[in-house]
């Protein structure tokens, strides 16, 4: 349920009929034999919390979105110094050891085996004998392994200038009418573009004697291009374009139209293709391309609108596929190695195993500080120079980052977790989650049936040997009908609790009595307990014991909520999220009420993605070295960086079919029936972006939680008459699918509440890292990695030969 302001449709549906109340009749239509019959109307179910509730409508965008729940967070940063490169104005080429930054008319050449942001070199095109010109474009000349480059200039000049010691050694005088925008180079040829159109093609000749061109003394050959290309990529041995107001379709179905020009075949014209016009989103604008060492053949488009095509080069090229990977825009793409790295606008580089569909994201890090990814390149030199692959990132946070592009810290950090039981301890502990939305009933309520007497002694009894944690997850513990009662819980909850997890005496008496009657139950067990985590959330409660045996094994405990109602700022849908970490093994609770109502789908997947996509939820954990408790390089501050992950609620997924017949299917027992019309087990199946994806859930052997009438056995005959659902569910993740086995899955008959209770089990391993057998094996797992390493440079520095790149 939610509390708020109405909905237009309350006061519409309490408002008088205007004028005449005789009404005309409804207009009907006839339909002859063998006419195409309308199709049928769907039967709209009132939500739980919105009469009039809108249905959903189209798809969800993160249907189409690669799957990110394991990706690795860590970045794969080289050390390098840090380096000022102003957004727009810079430009970048790097080779090896060596940088060069030009900004407008200065240039600044650096060393990055200093580790310093001094400049080893600076020049300034005035000391070149070009007056008041400004760089708008660099690129390193074929055939000088990264030791000459050439600088094309707002003016329409073309310079050649030596890295080691900046001296000019070549220029070509107003080569263009207009701003250099472009300068590319292929196998021993160079290409330069201007804002007009105009392109010069450099390439050796014969009566030369040399195999490279001469800025000073080659003869470029001119092709012509579309003017004020936006998007302009050699890919290839093909030149590509493309400009944003050139689109094919209609409405918000448009794509942009690409241009392809074979500059190095004389007389030759230009190719014009679309992106698939069947697509059913808006492709935007393109902003950036790349080729892929692992499938060659292909050439990959980045777009605004969050999407990626994919061209096929031996056939036209054409477009065969478009992939959504993100739900704003790809700012800049590039091939590495096996890996498709793109950035976007948030400051995150994505890294995406293309190998198979749907696509995957193994690595994903903030890589600039939350602000857009400018452009990514690699430098193809630092192979031979430097023995790695060296991938560059610039960002609007005006800084450049150097990057491993072969991802060795996560080869060896895999490798590891191959070889655990070589350097690990492990025990097996019971778990046991109970959750239920109590409707605002109180705990005397639990009277006048044996199974409100005995439901909670026969959950915490459910369990044998007796469990090791216990953590009871509820949800509307107040009446969130009563503005007054969540008001009062909006102002005075979510104070610090006491020592010893206390509940603080300003939170409404709901919480305090629940907690008091939990404490009293768990204290009528043989083993002690003590609570770790109380916390409330308008009308969520989380209360957690672990047993006196194992509270000393316990560290970096924290607890904290996640708001979800009304855009985040309100606490009527949300999650209370507790972690903590057991030997050297992370674990995290989530209790959690998402959005409710029959077709709110997406409104409950999205607050799912948000609680697991949330960043610093706890504070990040420097307590285990080199964070041996976490997994996919986190530090412990987000929900997926911990090992084991429990969730629990009212996640209010419905079932997709008429009441009646959800009714038959319960009263004979075919719960199979009903599984494939579940909402939940439809989004983990077909949503391949559904972040709950990766969590488990035991078999639905129990009948719908949800809903009933209060004191009965019968579902909802209220006015609304909704239609019966698992509205109470208990999920897990685990690094390991082999660390967590449910030992029960069940229901209970408490019939105070509109909602049945459940309770899941678990034994869960848990592990105990001896740190000297680690780094000895991490000293194996280090020295395979450089057999490897020589293997992926090979195959690396292939690639880049017969791209005519080096």
């Amino acid at each position: 349920m939610n509390i708020g302001t109405p909905s237009p449709t309350d006061f519409i549906s309490d408002r008088k009929p205007l004028g005449s109340s005789k009404l005309p009749p409804p207009p009907t239509r006839t339909i002859a034999p063998g006419d195409k019959l309308p199709p049928a109307r769907r039967t709209h179910t009132p939500s739980s919390d919105e009469e009039s509730g809108a249905e959903e409508g189209g798809d969800d965008i993160r249907m189409l979105l690669p799957d990110a729940s394991r990706a690795s967070r860590r970045p794969p940063t080289l050390r390098t110094p840090k380096m000022h490169v102003p957004a727009y104005a810079a430009q970048v080429v790097v080779s090896g050891t060596r940088v060069l930054v030009a900004t407008h008319h200065h240039l600044r050449c650096f060393d990055v085996t200093r580790q310093t942001d001094v400049p080893i070199w600076v020049g300034d095109t005035k000391e070149m004998g070009v007056r008041d010109a400004k760089v708008t474009a660099l690129e390193f000349r074929a055939g000088s392994a990264g030791g000459v480059v050439w600088a094309g200039t707002k003016e329409g000049h073309l310079i050649e200038l030596d890295m080691d010691s900046g001296e000019v050694t070549g220029t070509k005088f107003g080569a263009h009418a207009g701003v250099v925008t472009h300068i590319f180079r292929h196998r021993n040829a160079m290409v330069s573009v201007d804002e007009t159109g105009k392109v010069l093609v450099f390439e050796p000749t014969t009566t030369s004697g040399s195999e490279v061109p001469s800025l000073t003394y080659t003869a470029p050959r001119v092709y012509r291009i579309a003017e004020k290309q936006e998007f302009v990529k050699l890919l290839g041995g093909l030149l590509w374009t493309s400009v944003r107001s050139d689109t094919n379709g209609s409405g918000s179905a448009t794509v942009p139209i690409v241009r392809i020009y074979d500059v190095f075949t004389p007389g030759s014209i230009a190719r014009t293709v679309s992106v698939l016009s069947n697509t059913p989103h808006h492709v935007g604008a393109v902003t950036s391309g790349t080729l892929l060492q692992s499938h060659p053949g292909f050439a990959y488009l980045g777009h605004e609108g969050g999407f990626i095509s994919i061209w096929n080069l031996a056939s036209g090229p054409e477009c065969t596929d478009v992939v959504k990977v993100s739900s704003s825009d790809v700012l800049s793409l590039e091939g590495v190695g096996m890996r498709l790295w793109a950035g976007g606008r948030t400051g995150v580089i994505c890294a995406y195993d293309v190998s198979s569909r749907p696509w995957v994201v193994t690595n994903a890090w903030n890589a600039h500080s939350g602000l857009p990814v400018m452009r990514i390149f690699v430098d193809p030199w630092s192979i031979e120079k430097e023995e790695k692959l060296r991938v560059v990132s610039v960002g609007r946070d005006e800084q450049m980052r150097f990057w491993d592009g072969l991802l060795g810290i996560d080869w060896i950090g895999n490798e590891l977790l191959k070889r655990e039981r070589e350097f690990s301890s492990f025990r097996t502990i019971n778990v046991l989650v109970v959750s239920w939305n109590v409707d605002a009933a109180k705990p005397e309520a639990l009277t006048d049936d044996t199974a409100n007497l005995t439901f909670l002694n026969d959950a915490l009894t459910s369990v044998s040997p007796s469990p090791d944690i216990i953590s009871f997850g509820f949800q509307e513990l107040i009446d969130l009908e009563s503005r007054k009662m969540a008001a009062k819980t909006v102002l005075l909850g979510g104070k610090k609790k006491g020592e010893e997890g206390k509940i603080s005496e300003k939170v409404t008496s709901s919480y305090k009595r629940w907690h008091d009657r939990l404490v009293r139950e768990v204290r009528a067990l043989a083993e002690g307990y003590t609570v770790i985590h109380t916390e409330s959330l308008v009308g969520l409660f989380t209360c957690m014991f672990v047993k006196n045996s194992e509270r000393t094994a316990l560290k970096d405990v924290a607890i904290t909520t996640i708001k979800r109602g009304m855009g985040g700022r309100y606490g009527n849908k949300g999650g209370i999220v507790a972690r903590f970490v057991i030997g050297d093994s992370s674990i995290c609770f989530i209790n959690c009420h998402l959005a409710a109502g029959q077709h709110h789908v997406r409104q409950r997947n999205a607050d799912v993605t948000a609680m697991l996509e949330e960043k610093s939820v706890f504070p990040s954990s420097d307590a285990i070295q080199e964070s041996l408790a976490y997994v996919g390089g986190g530090d412990g501050s987000m929900v997926l960086d911990h090992e084991i992950v429990f969730l629990n609620g009212d996640l209010n997924y419905r079932i997709d079919q008429r009441r009646d017949a959800v009714i038959s299917s319960i009263q004979s027992g075919d719960f199979e029936a009903l599984h494939t019309h579940d909402q939940l087990l439809k989004e983990m199946k077909h949503n391949r972006g559904f972040r709950l994806r990766s969590f488990h859930e035991g078999p639905l052997t129990f009948s719908p939680t949800y809903k009933y009438d209060r004191r009965s056995n019968e579902f909802d005959t209220s006015e609304k008459k909704r239609v019966p659902a698992w509205c109470d569910r208990v999920l897990w993740r685990s690094r390991d699918p082999e660390r967590v086995k449910q030992l029960h899955y069940r229901r209970y008959e408490a019939n105070v509440s509109d909602h049945r209770p459940v309770s899941a089990a678990f034994a869960m391993t848990v592990k105990s890292v001896r740190l000297d057998a680690w780094a000895k094996e991490k000293a194996v797992v280090e020295e395979l990695w450089l057999g490897t390493l020589v293997e992926l440079l090979a195959d690396a520095r292939e690639f880049y030969v017969e791209q005519a790149l080096i």
